[in-house]
């Protein structure tokens, strides 16, 4: 695989400039170059420029409205909606997550619930946010059926992730992010780019047999979810948080309305803020760090989120695929 090596301002500048050349105002490239920046900066590639296109055939269709402004509704004492208005939830969540903060930290918990809004980058930008406000954060979204549930060969659930953030001051936040299918569909893509095998279980081909080609898995097949009947339950649960919940779209019924035009579709997503201080009083930081000291000292364990943020920390270029460079360049 031949690769560009790129500084963290070249990849940022990429991105916005081909934003604003498919139909995003100033503010709208902004926020989503930087949300894709920081994705790659993370080494979260899946998530990062290789997502740009299908957001530049989403704005050239006018699925997506590059200069969408959110509307803010506070619903109850600890309830936030907002509509995204058909923009990108980087957008959005510029807006949302600031005030649901507030009333997190303020009545000890709140709900954001986003609707109409295009959801295509990884989930743990708005946990990491949370947390990094002293608070845990959850959030989770669904998309187009790719997984199929346990038992099943055809595809009902989006990849579904969830997001969790535990907040530790002074400190990196402890944050995962993963979808509750076997891989996520930009994983399975991306080693179908490069030439990788996945492993057995990952995913069905459309005839419904296992392959470890994701290709098969990528064209006309579904994904499985992880652990089976367990990982099956869990995507239920977000689809069931970031549809029935919020007002929004199940997996099945977003793909009914969707234009099929290659970025991502309209949903929703579901955002949790909880106050550790409210809830348990001072010294929760310090309980939850003798149980984080005795999980680091178990050899071969790392808490979650500590290679992205080691990987933050090295402010050098990255190496971008050139196949992929070039045809962001062509978009311009």
């Amino acid at each position: 695989m031949n690769t560009v090596s790129l500084t963290l301002n070249e990849i940022l500048e990429l991105a916005k400039k081909t934003l604003l050349a498919n139909g995003c105002d100033d503010e709208n490239a902004s926020i989503l170059a930087d949300t894709i920046m920081r994705a790659e900066r993370d080494g979260s590639v899946s998530h990062g420029l290789f997502r740009l296109p299908a957001y530049v055939a989403g704005l050239k269709s006018k699925k997506i409205n590059g200069k969408a402004r959110p509307e803010l509704e506070n619903v109850a004492p600890s309830i936030i909606k907002v509509s995204g208005n058909n923009a990108v939830a980087p957008m959005v969540l510029s807006l949302g997550l600031p005030a649901v903060i507030d009333l997190a930290k303020k009545n000890g918990v709140a709900v954001l619930a986003i609707k109409n809004s295009h959801h295509m980058a990884a989930l743990w930008p708005e946990t990491e946010a949370i947390a990094e406000a002293g608070l845990v954060g959850i959030a989770c979204t669904s998309y187009k059926p790719a997984v199929a549930p346990a038992g099943a060969t055809k595809p009902l659930y989006g990849t579904n992730p969830i997001s969790f953030a535990w907040p530790r001051p002074g400190k990196t936040p402890v944050v995962y992010d993963m979808a509750t299918a076997s891989m996520a569909m930009g994983e399975v893509q991306i080693a179908k780019r490069e030439g990788h095998k996945v492993p057995l279980g990952t995913g069905l081909t459309k005839d419904g047999k296992e392959t470890t080609d994701p290709g098969e898995i990528a064209d006309g097949g579904v994904i499985l979810p992880f652990g089976g009947y367990k990982g099956s339950s869990i995507a239920m649960m977000v689809e069931l948080l970031a549809g029935a919940l919020i007002g929004e779209n199940f997996s099945f019924e977003t793909a009914a309305k969707d234009n099929n035009d290659g970025g991502p579709p309209s949903g929703g997503e579901f955002i949790i803020a909880i106050s550790p201080e409210k809830i348990s009083g001072k010294g929760w930081d310090k309980h939850a760090d003798e149980f984080f000291s005795k999980m680091s000292a178990m050899e071969g364990v790392r808490l979650p989120g500590e290679r992205r943020h080691k990987n933050r920390l090295d402010k050098g270029p990255r190496n971008i695929n050139e196949d992929l460079v070039n045809k962001i360049k062509s978009l311009s």
